[in-house]
């Protein structure tokens, strides 16, 4: 078995998890981190969890004026009405470009060491800023989104009861913004194959435990989508289809061309690309090229549409392409073969995955923002 963060989980899992093998389906399971119910969600020692800092996030989650034009707050593209994605294929992107990768959802985020679709920062607190500030993100200067937090009367008090700071700064912002999001996870008890997976034989259909031996077996889905999360958090180029909106879109295309520039790609690369690169544009290795980082699956009911750049509208179409044997591409992973499953076997499986999502959505309502208002000024004697 891989070392994995959730190595300890799955070795017991493994040791106590009857019921979740039941029937004999735990086949090639034996290979890598058990599937089952998430642990407590990981806070890192430099950002203790607490009910102000979760509230104060919570604020600046909704908050717009984290952005460069103050058009766009973390609400924005991750909309709790809509998956905490943004319900679209393709990212709106900042104004004045449009984006060509979809907007992930922010559920269970809190679990992954590697976020966005191709991994570039490694924790909820570097992915806040990477958001907010970048270009093609949120566009915010640093300085001006920290000025602005500290001519809101109704921050500074926080920030000080949270931090113990006289004025916010814009680091604490992006911690206090993770913590919130260390809350958006699937909760105990409301996942039918977490029931499951601890013991309820009757949470899962038949169907359902029939594709969980699929997802095991024929269908070969645990050789990425394993652990807890059902992610290796490693990278795999699928051959997914280009989406049509990027095809029919100039500007997406433009936009797409400025990011092979930012992220310094070589010049005979930069003339030649026509699509979205994926790990290529962090380790410069040809075989990287069109690889993105495994998506867990759970709660994938309420976030469709589906892959890196949202080119699957439905379920079925996802279990369709795999079965095909995925795409065509030449740096395509040698795991994605044909699966020649049936119609009912095909059921199956897409009762399985359903099972992985929440009775019912995670859903947040906006809350109030705080406002403007003139500084007080000591008088000097």
């Amino acid at each position: 078995m891989r070392t994995t963060r959730f190595s300890v989980l799955a070795l017991a899992a493994l040791l106590l998890g009857g019921a979740l093998w039941a029937g004999g389906a735990l086949g090639q399971a034996q290979r890598f981190p058990a599937l089952g119910a998430l642990p407590p969600v990981p806070a890192p020692a430099d950002n203790p969890m607490s009910e102000a800092k979760v509230q104060l996030g919570k604020l600046l989650f909704w908050d717009t004026r984290l952005s460069g034009d103050v058009s766009t707050s973390c609400a924005t593209c991750h909309d709790p009405k809509l998956g905490w994605g943004d319900g679209g294929a393709l990212s709106r992107g900042y104004p004045g470009t449009e984006h060509w990768r979809n907007s992930q959802t922010v559920l269970n985020s809190a679990y992954y060491a590697k976020l966005f679709w191709a991994g570039e920062v490694t924790s909820l607190e570097s992915q806040a800023s990477a958001a907010a500030t970048g270009n093609l993100a949120g566009n915010g200067d640093p300085v001006m989104m920290e000025e602005r937090l500290r001519q809101i009367p109704e921050y500074v008090r926080r920030f000080k009861d949270v931090f113990g700071v006289e004025r916010p700064t814009i680091g604490m912002a992006w911690m206090a913004i993770a913590a919130f999001e260390r809350t958006l996870v699937s909760k105990a008890g409301q996942v039918p194959f977490d029931r499951y997976a601890k013991g309820d034989q009757s949470a899962l259909s038949l169907e359902a435990k029939r594709g969980l031996a699929l997802f095991q077996g024929k269908a070969g889905c645990i050789q990425c989508h394993n652990g807890p999360l059902l992610s290796d958090e490693s990278y795999h180029n699928l051959g997914v289809p280009k989406h049509p909106a990027f095809e029919n879109t100039p500007l997406r295309q433009i936009t797409l061309r400025y990011q092979h520039v930012i992220r310094g790609v070589p010049e005979k690369v930069y003339r030649s690309a026509d699509g979205d690169l994926g790990l290529y544009y962090t380790t410069k290795l040809e075989a990287d090229k069109g690889k993105f980082r495994t998506p867990g699956l759970r709660e994938l009911r309420y976030t469709a549409p589906y892959m890196h750049n949202g080119v699957f509208g439905t379920l079925e179409e996802v279990v369709e392409f795999y079965n095909r044997g995925g795409g065509d591409d030449p740096n395509k992973s040698p795991l994605v073969r044909p699966l020649g499953l049936s119609e009912q076997e095909k059921k199956d499986l897409l009762a399985f995955l359903l099972s992985l999502s929440s009775d019912r959505p995670l859903i947040v309502e906006p809350p109030d923002l705080p406002d403007y208002a003139p500084m007080k000024v000591e008088a000097r004697p």
